[in-house]
C-alpha cells in the first residue's frame, strides 16, 4: 500500500501531471519544459527529480542538457495511472494549450537548429509578445 500512496502523492501537483503528459508525447529537455510550462528551472528540475525517483522517467544526458522521457518499462500500476490521466485529460483545456505550445516550441527550435537556454529565452520572449 505504501507504494501506491507514494505514486498518488506524486500526482497531487498540476505541474508534475503536465510534465508527464508532455513526456508521453516526446522526449524533452529541462529547458523545453520550462518554455512550454512557463516555470522556472528549479521548479521543473525538482518535479522531474520526483517523477524520476517515482519510477516514471528515463533520463539522458547530451552535453550540458538533460533529456527526459517516459520509461518504456513502466510497472503495471504506473502504466495504468498514466493511461487513466491520458484518457481523462484529452479534453482538458490546459492540456490542449500545452500541446499547442509544445508544437510551437518544437517548430521554433527547428528553425534555429538548437536547443539551449538562449533558444528558450527567445521562444519565451516571442510568446509573451504574441499574447
Amino acid at each position: 500500500m505504501k507504494t501506491i500512496v507514494e505514486i498518488f502523492k506524486l500526482m497531487t501537483d498540476e505541474q508534475r501531471i503536465r510534465i508527464l503528459m508532455l513526456l508521453m508525447i516526446k522526449e524533452l529537455s529541462v529547458c523545453q519544459l520550462m518554455g512550454i510550462i512557463g516555470a522556472s528551472q528549479p521548479h521543473i528540475s525538482r518535479n522531474l527529480s520526483l517523477l524520476n525517483k517515482g519510477g516514471f522517467l528515463k533520463e539522458r544526458r547530451d552535453g550540458k542538457l538533460r533529456f527526459y522521457s517516459i520509461r518504456k518499462d513502466l510497472s503495471a500500476d504506473r502504466k495504468a495511472l498514466v493511461d487513466l490521466l491520458t484518457a481523462h485529460l484529452i479534453s482538458d483545456e490546459r492540456y490542449k494549450e500545452d500541446l499547442v505550445t509544445l508544437k510551437e516550441c518544437t517548430e521554433f527550435q527547428k528553425k534555429l537548429g538548437r536547443c539551449d537556454m538562449k533558444t528558450l529565452t527567445a521562444f519565451m520572449n516571442r510568446r509573451k509578445k504574441t499574447k
